[in-house]
């Protein structure tokens, strides 16, 4: 399948938010008609309010009931809503988190169907998108029970860090009694899996970060590391994946060790994204690794107090829809390879990485 032929899914996110106004600035390029075809599930009417507001009168959609009917050459929109629905910009709504959930449904009912080729989400009120249908902590559960699938890590891309989470969205204190052998030996697999089949890297070289300061100084500061940590990393090792470490989060990310690796496994959430949105927040994208299909979305929220002010940056969105393309031709190479393993010798072969690790950063007592 050639580029062009993409399928792009686009669900609007929350009608109250940036999601429209990133959407039509990103698809205001006609350079993305090159990539693929996008495809809105969202709201001619919504859309023209937000086009409207941010005064944008060179740019429509062209109207579709299904994926068979886009024009290759244009943005295309599915109406799911009903031409009642109510915007109220900067406001966070049950009916704007109805919207969202109807978006989200519809462009995954075609995904699974093989109508489209992969996602990308526009952002969500985690709140008032909760329902009997939505009982999840964000995007990446949902899909993960939507999918039935075995595991899923949220995987942070940007041009010069990769870095996933063994625990979500939990409570700071639930993360230790979270933490498991065989959780930690699944996401390490997971993320190994991802750079391979995803990312085209033959070898993938994965930094491990601790949880307690210091990487736990030796069990001084706490035993995670020594009990959980290491013993997953060897046992992956066993089964030939190459992980190091597990380093201490400050030194790792303030000597620059980051850009050493091809992936990095944080323990939580926010250790994680607090370098990754210091050093990426306006061309970042998340991506769930471990999906049946293809999902990226921006790296921000529905940032309300600036909808319809023609303020937000494309620029992360615009990035997801780019590595949505990227990493659906990445799986068809990768399932071509498999199927004829001469073929690895084409795929990108990496350098010891490691070797250029400043020395005060590896931790030599818990180095692999």
């Amino acid at each position: 399948m050639e580029t062009k032929t993409i399928l792009a899914g686009i669900s609007h996110g929350d009608i109250n938010g940036i999601g429209y106004e990133v959407i039509i600035k990103s698809l205001m390029d006609p350079m993305i008609n090159d990539l693929c075809v996008p495809i809105i599930y969202g709201s001619p009417k919504v859309a023209a309010y937000h086009r409207k507001a941010l005064n944008i009168t060179n740019f429509s959609f062209n109207n579709i009931k299904s994926p068979e009917e886009a024009n290759h050459k244009k943005a295309n929109m599915i109406n799911c809503l009903d031409d009642n629905v109510r915007v109220e910009l900067g406001k966070s709504t049950p009916q704007g988190g109805e919207a969202a959930l109807i978006s989200l449904e519809r462009a995954i009912e075609d995904l699974m169907n093989g109508k489209i080729n992969v996602l990308i989400t526009a952002p969500i009120d985690k709140k008032n998108i909760q329902s009997e249908k939505f009982d999840f902590k964000g995007h990446t559960e949902y899909l993960r029970s939507k999918t039935n699938a075995e595991d899923v890590l949220m995987f942070m891309i940007s041009e010069n860090m990769r870095i996933g989470f063994a625990t979500g969205h939990i409570p700071l204190n639930k993360v230790s009694e979270t933490l498991t052998v065989e959780l930690m030996v699944r996401k390490i697999k997971l993320m190994n899996h991802s750079l391979m089949s995803d990312f085209g890297i033959r070898k993938p070289q994965i930094a491990v970060l601790g949880l307690n300061p210091h990487a736990g100084d030796n069990s001084l500061l706490g035993t995670e590391e020594a009990e959980i940590i290491i013993p997953a990393m060897k046992q992956a090792e066993r089964e030939g994946i190459m992980s190091f470490g597990p380093f201490p989060a400050d030194g790792f990310f303030g000597a620059g060790s980051f850009t050493k690796f091809d992936g990095i496994l944080a323990m939580y959430h926010d250790q994680g994204l607090g370098p990754f949105k210091a050093l990426s927040f306006d061309s970042g994208v998340n991506f769930t690794a471990g999906l049946p299909f293809v999902r990226t979305s921006p790296v921000h929220g529905t940032a309300f107090p600036i909808a319809g002010k023609g303020e937000a940056s494309e620029n992360s969105f615009r990035h997801a829809l780019y590595l949505a393309c990227s990493i659906y031709k990445n799986r068809k190479a990768y399932a071509d390879l498999t199927k004829d393993p001469l073929k690895h010798q084409d795929i990108e072969i990496h350098t010891d990485k490691v070797d250029e690790l400043p020395p005060d950063i590896i931790n030599s007592e818990s180095q692999l």
